[in-house]
């Protein structure tokens, strides 16, 4: 099989697929992207190609993401008719629908089936609880809606022009328009169960504290790809602050980059900047690790007592599946998509997002359990792990993710 893939970064959700494709020598994979520094994966043909020019400074508002999405995907474009005018024609191509990179690939390969990664389409309220815009009250005028409408076009086109679309959660299938289901299958990227798992006997030393900490010590951990309100970060510190005071032998570890991945910038600083301002904070209770290494985080999952994950209504995080996998004891917002995976008091345990004090109480009776109900923490834990090996596991879902893209080889009548 002769397989394009297209992504504004690389290897991007892509990994564990590129890498067993490419044990096949029979396959062809090839890579165009936009991140020229990401490393090489071995039998993977990686092209970079980088927009001629910068998008207008005088360009309306609203059309901003779009005219950056159109000259990726004409970068995009150039590069693959160079590669075909080299005989080059793969038999499948499998895009990502953001950020416009896969938009104009029809055009060069019309008879190529197009598969797209389908992760996010936009919505202006939070009637069905899809909107992550006004989640938190927020009240939008009608240039917000009118921003959001528009950043979805590209996203638009690509629904349009894909043969078939794959998409992680069935939260994330039901944001995009109803017309376009019948061309969306859902399938998880997958979660490495033989690496995610539990382990008792590990020990981490806390960075230039020369603090030790194991399963024996009374552990907090949240972690996420940076400290942000669209995953509870500022609700997380407010709860950290009063545990503080109440649970005297508690340790807090946070992980995660001090930066916004896609929550609106704070307007002054950081918002870790801000949160340690606002609230009293024993630092040497509270570690901050940075972004971690995957096996590093694994590590602090697995000396977890208490694991926090909260989020707007937004891309489900891996962070919250490999917890499960390892089998913590997850405190999750009661929130779409959260509760696709998590049953309250079944596999872990729900609070709503903003409800700081619930959340302190729900820590609070997880920690208790840990000390005078051992069995019910254990069936948690054990329900958890269960959960990702029955229905995310990467060795069941990578075969079926490839059998997928095979059956689209040859086909262009998918829907």
């Amino acid at each position: 099989m002769n397989i394009l893939f297209i992504h504004r970064t690389f290897p991007a959700q892509f990994e564990h697929l590129l890498k067993e494709l490419a044990k096949d020598p029979q396959n062809v994979v090839t890579f165009i992207t936009n991140n020229c520094k990401s490393p090489e994966i071995d039998g993977v043909v990686k092209y970079v190609c980088e927009p001629e020019q910068k998008t207008s400074t005088n360009c309306h508002p609203h059309l901003e993401a779009f005219e950056e999405a159109v000259l990726l995907g004409q970068a995009t474009a150039k590069l693959a008719m160079s590669l075909k005018q080299q005989g080059f024609k793969p038999d499948v191509i499998y895009g990502f629908s953001g950020w416009g990179s896969s938009m104009f690939i029809k055009d060069v390969f019309p008879d190529v089936p197009l598969l797209c990664y389908l992760e996010w389409y936009g919505k202006s309220d939070n009637s069905e609880g899809g909107s992550v815009f006004d989640f938190d009250g927020t009240v939008l005028n009608e240039d917000s809606k009118e921003a959001i409408r528009c950043n979805n076009s590209y996203i638009l086109h690509n629904l349009t022009a894909c043969d078939a679309g794959l998409t992680p959660t069935n939260w994330q299938k039901n944001l995009f328009p109803k017309d376009f289901h019948s061309k969306i299958k859902v399938i998880h990227d997958g979660i490495d169960t033989d690496i995610c798992k539990p382990d008792n006997d590990v020990k981490i030393c806390i960075g230039d504290k020369n603090i030790e900490l194991s399963t024996k010590d009374e552990i907090i951990t949240f972690g996420t790809r940076g400290l942000e309100p669209y995953r509870g970060f500022p609700e997380f510190m407010a709860a950290v602050e009063k545990l503080l005071k109440k649970r005297p032998n508690a340790h807090f570890i946070i992980s995660g980059a001090d930066v916004s991945c896609y929550s609106p910038q704070a307007k002054s600083g950081t918002y870790k900047e801000l949160m340690l301002e606002k609230y009293e904070i024993d630092m040497n209770r509270v570690h901050f690790t940075g972004a971690l290494s995957f096996e590093h985080y694994i590590n602090v999952l697995q000396i977890s007592s208490v694991h926090v994950y909260l989020t707007y209504p937004f891309v489900l995080s891996w962070s919250v599946l490999n917890a499960m996998a390892v089998g913590c004891c997850v405190i999750a917002s009661n929130n779409e998509p959260t509760t696709e995976v998590i049953k309250n008091n079944y596999n872990g345990l729900l609070v709503d997002f903003f409800d700081v004090d619930g959340l302190v109480e729900k820590i609070e009776y997880a920690l208790e359990l840990k000390i005078n109900d051992k069995n019910k923490l254990q069936e948690i834990r054990e329900n958890a792990r269960q959960t990702i090996v029955d229905n995310y596991a990467l060795k069941d879902l990578l075969p079926q993710h490839i059998d997928y893209i095979k059956s689209l080889m040859g086909s262009l009548n998918l829907i």
